[in-house]
């Protein structure tokens, strides 16, 4: 049960921060780029790691594990206090994203790998191509990371500037840096989410310097 134990629903029962979902989450994110790294291996296509590290990428992004986790409903089951629910707590990213991996995990500890493997594969890896075949899906900080290497530059430096509000509902301000030049800040109620922001928006100022340059 505790895998669907939001943090915000100890704060009626008086539980401590430990039984919330959020060391099931950090395991089952684990798992979940185990297996899906062993599937690209495995699948035969002799892709570069360029590639695979790109796809894997953006299969355990937290805007596709979210949308997986609606298509099972996971958001009726979870756990979470009455103002949490009551602001769309259900149907937020980070928490159905947090939900699906602790779910995996707990999965892992109960029934082992190989059990964990099989959900991941029935709810997640069956829809990899159409997955990726989405444009909305796109990793950028892959992209940019990508640009930064064609140009011989150093990897992108994301920098947490600002973060505010309750442990239940944080808001994350990031900054990314390709060496010395801010290239974009972005917003969301994780880290990565923000950095995803940022990194599209660094990503779109590098085309423009690239086309003022061409």
């Amino acid at each position: 049960m505790n895998a669907l134990k939001h943090r915000s629903y100890l704060d009626t029962t008086g539980e401590r921060r430990i039984h919330s979902n959020e060391r099931l989450e950090f395991l089952g994110d684990a798992v979940i780029n185990l297996v899906v790294s062993d599937h690209f291996f495995r699948s035969g296509s002799g892709d570069a790691e360029g590639v695979m590290t790109t796809w894997k990428s953006t299969i355990v992004s937290g805007t596709v594990l979210a949308e997986q986790a609606r298509k099972i409903e996971l958001g009726k089951y979870i756990f979470l206090s009455e103002n949490e629910a009551k602001s769309g707590g259900r149907d937020r990213d980070s928490i159905l994203e947090d939900a699906f991996e602790a779910l995996v995990g707990a999965i892992f500890l109960d029934r082992g790998l190989e059990l964990a493997a099989a959900f991941i594969h029935r709810f997640l890896l069956t829809d990899a191509s159409h997955i990726l075949n989405k444009k909305s899906h796109r990793n950028y900080k892959s992209v940019l990371q990508e640009y930064s290497q064609a140009r011989g530059g150093n990897p992108p430096i994301y920098k947490v500037i600002d973060e505010s509000g309750p442990d239940h509902d944080k808001r994350y301000l990031i900054e990314v840096y390709l060496d010395d030049t801010l290239v974009g800040t972005g917003s969301g109620r994780t880290k990565k989410e923000a950095e995803q922001q940022a990194a599209r928006k660094g990503v779109k100022f590098s085309k423009s310097l690239k086309t003022e340059g061409a």
